[in-house]
């Protein structure tokens, strides 16, 4: 298995969590725990992609959908690629990373540079962006996980180093990226049990979410008998912040800051917008770096205090 050296990015702003984070191995994962409580399994062997599965929410409660990697009642099964919660993109140098087949690329798991419990739960890893042939390397990323929280909220942020290896590599204009989850089916605003809402920064609802720029989206809903919500935030030193929302109605919710001629397809003088209006190069051996914040929280955005959360993340 391919390797490298060890790599390390500053720990977050967050506020002191109330539930000691820990962190357990298994066979093929890595179980997250705030106090007793599971909060996610970090999923790394025999993958297309790194992704974590299952998540809990506040009171334990499942917050994204099951399928593929487990089959129940009353979940749609469509678009198998979308495992909980991930990060990937459609478009590297033409070479697809967002679906899963024989044609598309992996990234592949090389190994953990750290793991850390406490106040704070700490996973990083070093990950390889491998093309269908098996051997050439695109990308490598070097992520972090950090979780922390408490009995409202549990929070969990992201930040991830892309490097293009060998070559030049194009991050092209696609609507299939990039950081994404797939929420729980009662959460869902059309389909399912469709009983989820949709709002974000800019005070946008519902469809007219999708494909707007905004500092964050949060999607809420019944889990149960409760209501609870999933907010993800874009750092303002990510590229081309604020970002734009693949907030999809029927549970896919992903921050993308390259799909530019699908979000956008007019540009402001009424023309349209060149298909590689969101390309971005990155140059060979060269770092671009993103910066991400998911709470999963009680209530709707306004009992959760989603605005100030957003001030706490970037301050």
């Amino acid at each position: 298995m391919l390797c490298a050296a060890a790599w390390g990015l500053g720990s977050s702003s967050a506020e002191a969590a109330e539930a000691s984070a820990k962190i357990q191995a298994t066979d093929t994962a890595l179980e997250a725990y705030l106090g007793s409580d599971l909060f996610f399994t970090y999923n790394y062997r025999d993958a297309a992609k790194p992704f974590l599965y299952p998540i809990y929410g506040p009171d334990n409660l499942l917050m994204v959908r099951n399928y593929p990697m487990k089959k129940v009642e009353n979940e749609e099964t469509d678009h198998p690629h979308q495992k909980s919660l991930w990060f990937t993109h459609g478009d590297v140098n033409g070479v697809d990373y967002w679906t899963e087949s024989d044609k598309t690329g992996r990234i592949l798991h090389q190994n953990f540079i750290g793991l850390q419990s406490g106040d704070k739960g700490v996973i990083e890893s070093l990950n390889y962006w491998v093309k269908p042939d098996g051997r050439t390397v695109q990308l490598k990323d070097q992520r972090k996980y950090e979780f922390f929280g408490d009995g409202e909220k549990r929070y969990l942020d992201l930040t991830i180093a892309l490097t293009a290896i060998g070559e030049d590599a194009k991050l092209g204009d696609t609507k299939e990226g990039t950081f994404g989850i797939r929420i729980a089916e009662s959460m869902r605003l059309k389909g399912g049990l469709n009983k989820g809402h949709i709002v974000n920064s800019e005070g946008l609802k519902e469809g007219a979410a999708w494909g707007k720029k905004a500092a964050w989206v949060d999607c809420y809903g019944p889990v149960q008998d409760q209501i609870v919500g999933i907010a993800i935030m874009d750092h303002p030193e990510n590229l081309r912040f604020p970002t734009w929302w693949h907030a999809r109605d029927y549970g896919l919710f992903a921050a993308n800051p390259f799909g530019i001629h699908d979000f956008e397809p007019k540009t402001a003088t009424g023309e349209r917008t060149p298909p590689d209006a969101g390309n971005y190069l990155l140059k060979k051996d060269e770092t671009l770096t993103f910066k991400y914040r998911v709470i999963f929280h009680k209530g709707n955005e306004t009992e959760a205090g989603i605005a100030e959360e957003f001030r706490k993340f970037t301050e």
